[in-house]
């Protein structure tokens, strides 16, 4: 059919610079489809794939207390946009503090030139995106009044010096103490040439103690922190005096701890935090970006058995006020549950836009950023080891000599999932009972290997907030486990 004339929502480049837009700056809402749905036909028609803005506002604070004293309050706020161009399964990502319309078209401009397009000629015309009604889920889920529900500066003081006095009259021999908070809220307005238009907000919150106790030549260090989502109140309610005696006995039990003996045990891992290994060692080559890389060993494994078959894994984003929760991921996808490993069984990887592009893995509302400046990856969530049938006793029962990893430290791990991680808090087990406390212990070894010995789960599965670093920046995430005991682990000490 040969067309007389043009639709009006057609634009030649010459018209651009004329163009103007009230799309308010202090907020992301329907408004902003005029001007985006324009820049993404503008990628478009010069030969983009796929285009997507990503738009942003923080509103962040942090508050220490040492002591007895409140030593930093460190308050920002930032806003800002990045825009992604794919052209085949190559891409490249500008970022930009200006989000004028002309700031916005800048950033796809560079873009555009770094993957080799331009604009096209002042003849062409330019087909605005047809985007999705908003998908709203700050409205929709009542979070517009969060930020001034939080609690205020003079508050989150006046908690944090009340925290770190519970701290020091619950420990003996202390050194120093530490009460820390912060606030990160964040707007998050996504925009893509497939009609993707969905906005979010997020509220995650965290505080904790770190206590360090020194009796003569003995020392110990033992932190602890909780997190939360969607929770403007969360630092009210916190329960600082049981997390305070929780953190002051550990202190206590491993200041005068025996130096744990190297060598190789049966182990059985706390819940809670014990989860960082799993996140760390095999979560993170679970990514479609470790598919990408080659730098996973189970990159041509979904289907076959990777662990013990005691062991079935989830990575989700759904669970109440967890660390890792979203409603959407930063590409616009509402929030999933993703089967990692069934039965030991490997079953889905996690994969954003370009994981599914480059890889052919479905997409699992997995594509995570720090920031505007960073483009998403395929990120963890809230992911955990499933509980399994045994008691707590029976783990212990099953064990003649090995070594009660109750509280987990930090750690590094290899590009392939070799890993070595402190035990703040550890215990021999004899003859199925805990027995004295220990300390300096450090576990070490492969994932494809501690897969296979993950051979009982116990029912008590527990969540902890932890973060993430990788590619796309770091994130809040959560690790989580029930106790499990491994078979044999080489346990580094003295």
């Amino acid at each position: 059919m040969l067309l007389t004339s043009l639709p009006d929502t057609l634009l030649t480049p010459a018209k651009l610079p004329h163009l103007s837009y009230a799309a308010p700056r202090n907020r992301f809402d329907e408004s902003w489809d005029a001007p985006l749905s324009t820049l993404l036909g503008l990628g478009r028609a010069a030969g983009a794939d796929f285009v997507e803005f990503f738009l942003e506002r923080v509103n962040y604070i942090n508050c220490l207390a040492e002591d007895d004293t409140i030593t930093s309050i460190s308050p920002s706020l930032t806003t800002g946009a990045g825009v992604r161009v794919f052209r085949g399964k190559a891409d490249c990502y500008v970022s930009t503090n200006d989000l004028t319309f002309s700031g916005l078209k800048l950033a796809l401009e560079k873009a555009l030139s770094i993957m080799g397009l331009e604009l096209p000629s002042g003849n062409a015309f330019i087909p605005e995106v047809v985007l999705e009604p908003l998908r709203d889920y700050g409205t929709r889920k009542g979070k517009e009044a969060w930020l001034e529900q939080c609690s205020s500066i003079r508050e989150m003081g006046e908690i944090l010096l009340a925290a770190s006095d519970r701290l020091g009259k619950k420990a003996s021999h202390v050194q120093s103490r530490r009460a820390s908070y912060f606030r990160d809220w964040q707007e998050v307005l996504v925009a893509a040439s497939d009609g993707t238009f969905a906005r979010d907000i997020r509220l995650t919150q965290s505080t904790g103690f770190s206590l360090l106790c020194a009796d003569g030549d003995h020392r110990a260090s033992i932190g602890q922190r909780i997190g939360s989502t969607s929770q403007p109140d969360f630092l009210r309610t916190w329960d600082m005096d049981s997390t305070a005696e929780e953190v002051a006995e550990s202190a206590g039990k491993m200041l005068y701890a025996d130096y744990v003996e190297s060598g190789t045990y049966p182990v059985v891992m706390a819940n809670h935090f014990g989860g960082v290994i799993f996140h760390e060692a095999c979560g993170h080559l679970l990514e479609t970006t470790q598919i990408e890389r080659k730098t996973t060993p189970f990159i041509d494994k979904k289907g076959e058995k990777i662990a013990h078959e005691a062991l079935t894994a989830w990575d989700e984003g759904r669970s109440p006020n967890a660390f890792g929760t979203i409603d959407m991921d930063d590409e616009g996808m509402p929030a999933q549950r993703t089967l990692l490993i069934e039965n030991g069984i490997l079953k889905n990887f996690l994969s954003d836009r370009a994981g599914f592009m480059r890889t052919g893995h479905p997409r699992t509302g997995s594509g995570r950023r720090q920031n505007y400046t960073y483009a998403a990856a395929s990120r963890m969530r809230n992911t955990y080891i499933a509980p399994g049938p045994y008691s707590l006793d029976d783990l212990f029962a099953s064990i003649d000599k090995g070594i009660y990893c109750k509280k987990m430290g930090g750690g590094s791990v290899g590009a392939t999932g070799q890993f070595n991680f402190a035990v703040d808090e550890a215990y021999l087990i004899e003859n199925g009972k805990i027995t004295k406390p220990l300390k300096g212990a450090t576990l070490i070894g492969e994932a494809v290997e501690i897969m296979q010995r993950i051979s009982m789960c116990s029912q008590d599965l527990g969540l902890a907030a932890g973060f993430c670093g990788s590619i796309s920046g770091g994130i809040y995430v959560t690790v989580g486990q029930p106790h499990l005991k491994v078979d044999a682990i080489t346990v580094g000490g003295r």
